[in-house]
């Protein structure tokens, strides 16, 4: 007889069905997993025999075989260690054979039987919500599981023995609650930079419309204290984002004590960082720091010092907001839909828009451009807005802190957001959010300027010599500050400041 039990193997942030076959059937003693199983799987006959004997149980001298159906899909993991130990407990009499049927089950194994935490409860939880059935996982995850759906049944043990106890009624395991992070206060607030006013500005337009930011300034100068006070001023988070943020954080197994967080994520990696570390890949196609950014902000700290082929890398996923990370056998695809904020240097020696600064390097327009060169055309022609952030003088310092801080902008930020949400649920596009989505195919319903701003643009585009991306690009900034403003239509005043943001690029990419 075959003990069949359910269970769940990963393709992105999507839970993909798996049966989990348990034969015992008489011939010499062996243990064998077949199904195209990785090494965590194929050492989970150590885990599960352990873990058994611990839990007062001994396998049958026999012959096991465990098949993961379908078998022409990788089995990566270490979540099929409970459904292997139960399918074996079911088959053995320890538990009811009909206990696991209309369940999920993923759990890792102690060699003492308990049961440790696992990441994707809470994709795989929804996935058997989907199916209609209940979910048996570590208690550890019970909380994370619990947001798939107020009906579904879920078992959350720390040990065997409890699962067994449960399904004999000797002893019941009450249903987790869902849990929510505790929300910390913003410590970091934009009142607490002096000076910097246009660079300000430039951080509520890309909160406004989800728009990309360089800033290129000297060191010192504030680009990251700029770049890390952006998160205080983006709206909450919707409940779409914040599940597809979670199923994602669950994936990559950084959901703490199973408790979501409201907070949009900030993820600031290292420029030493590999493209598998930023894109997402590694055996597993784990999801990197674009994928863990979705739905917040990308902050890369001297960008022309990290890889050329690692931002490259980043071209797709700024253009579609995802990212597919290809292997032999599968291919994985995730989200990846953020906002990219980059901070760097005018030059390799920093003080390129010092006045009177001269270089050791040779000439400054040399040294300025060799630096600069490392960021490639089509990349930087995918970020809106470019700003030059001057030093802070000791005179900025000394005054007092200004009086408008994250507050009033993120009110300003929100309206604006709430503005653009209106208008693509009316055109028809309740899945675009923010204007720095909206499709090429719909800027000249949505974005369409006055005459004034039609024929600056005129001029501009030919001066400027934008690309057809760049073209666009502009308009969505644009449609931004009229959405600032409350504004219908595009105006002249806004196409003029959105074309100013541009021209740094041009001068920059002339340069390289």
């Amino acid at each position: 007889m075959v003990q069949h039990v359910s269970t769940v193997a990963f393709e992105g942030i999507d839970a993909r069905a798996v049966d989990v076959q348990v034969q015992v059937a008489p011939g010499l003693p062996a243990f064998s997993i077949v199904g195209l199983p990785d090494k965590a799987v194929s050492e989970a006959r150590e885990r599960v025999r352990s873990a058994l004997i611990a839990s007062g149980l001994a396998l049958p001298a026999r012959r096991i075989t465990v098949n993961l159906a379908p078998a022409d899909l990788p089995k990566e993991g270490s979540h099929y260690d409970l459904p292997i130990a139960l399918g074996l407990m079911a088959a053995i009499g320890a538990i009811p054979p009909d206990a696991l049927s209309g369940f999920t089950v993923l759990g890792e194994l102690g060699l003492d039987g308990s049961i440790a935490p696992v990441a994707g409860v809470l994709p795989a939880a929804i996935g058997a919500n989907a199916r209609d059935e209940g979910l048996i996982c570590p208690a550890a995850c019970g909380a994370e599981a619990a947001w798939a759906s107020p009906e579904i049944q879920i078992v959350a043990a720390t040990s065997l023995i409890q699962i067994a106890n449960h399904f004999k009624g000797t002893q019941v395991l009450s249903r987790p609650q869902p849990k929510m992070a505790e929300r910390q206060t913003a410590a970091l607030d934009l009142c607490d930079i002096k000076g910097q006013e246009g660079a300000k500005r430039a951080l509520e337009i890309a909160a406004a419309g989800g728009h990309h930011l360089l800033m290129i300034g000297s060191p010192g100068a504030g680009k990251s204290m700029l770049a890390a006070r952006l998160p205080s001023i983006l709206p909450p988070l919707s409940p779409p984002e914040l599940l597809e943020i979670s199923m994602i954080a669950s994936v990559a197994g950084e959901l703490k004590d199973g408790a979501l967080s409201t907070s949009r994520p900030f993820r600031a990696p290292h420029h030493s960082a590999s493209m598998a570390a930023l894109t997402g890949g590694g055996m597993r196609a784990r999801p990197g720091e674009i994928s863990l950014a979705h739905h917040g902000v990308l902050f890369l700290d001297e960008l022309p010092e990290f890889d050329a082929r690692v931002l490259d890398s980043l071209r797709q996923p700024l253009e579609n907001g995802e990212v597919a990370v290809s292997r032999a056998n599968h291919r994985v695809t995730y989200p990846a839909r953020f906002m990219l904020v980059a901070a760097m240097n005018p030059c390799r020696c920093g003080q390129a828009y010092e006045p009177g600064y001269a270089c050791k390097r040779g000439r400054l327009e040399r040294c300025t451009a060799d630096y600069q060169s490392r960021i490639s055309g089509p990349l930087m022609d995918r970020i809106d807005l470019r700003i030059e952030v001057p030093a802070v003088t000791a005179s900025d310092l000394i005054l007092p802190p200004p009086s408008e801080g994250s507050a009033e902008v993120a009110a300003r930020v929100a309206a604006a957001r709430a503005i653009q949400i209106a208008r693509f649920e009316t055109i028809g596009l309740p899945h675009v959010r923010t204007n720095a989505e909206a499709p090429a195919a719909v800027l000249d319903a949505i974005a369409q300027p006055d005459a004034a701003g039609r024929k600056l643009l005129h001029d501009a585009a030919d001066s400027m010599r934008l690309s057809a991306r760049g073209y666009h690009r502009v308009l969505r900034v644009a449609r931004t500050l009229a959405d600032l403003d409350r504004a219908d239509q595009i105006g002249r005043v806004h196409l003029a400041e959105a074309l100013s943001y541009r021209a740094l690029a041009e001068d920059l990419r002339r340069a390289a």
